[in-house]
């Protein structure tokens, strides 16, 4: 099953798309929160995105208060088997430790 591409529009929204805000979120809350939430090394790329998450993270408050914006429908549509719910309480979470 193909995944639909979707490019931010948001300042550097290029490096969120190689990330993939799931993804980003997911790998946030354990870099900050809870380093037993594993679900962000679920995808086979995760060290090309954690290379890519590291080199930005001026841009790591400004992409989760955006995630807290996003479509739950299309937030839902993720590999990591998180739900929108969960990736917003997440990205909450994260921000309170930045």
């Amino acid at each position: 099953m193909g995944r639909e591409e979707h490019i931010f529009n948001l300042k550097v929204g290029d490096a969120l798309t190689t990330l993939g805000a799931t993804w980003f979120v997911s790998y946030s809350y354990y870099v900050h929160v809870d380093k037993n939430h594993l679900n962000w090394n679920l995808v086979s790329t995760y060290n090309n995105r954690i290379s890519v998450y590291n080199s930005s993270t001026r841009y790591h408050k400004y992409w989760l208060q955006e995630v807290l914006n996003m479509n739950e429908n299309r937030l839902n549509k993720n590999s990591l088997g998180l739900k929108a719910v969960e990736i917003k309480k997440m990205a909450k979470d994260v921000l309170k430790t930045l």
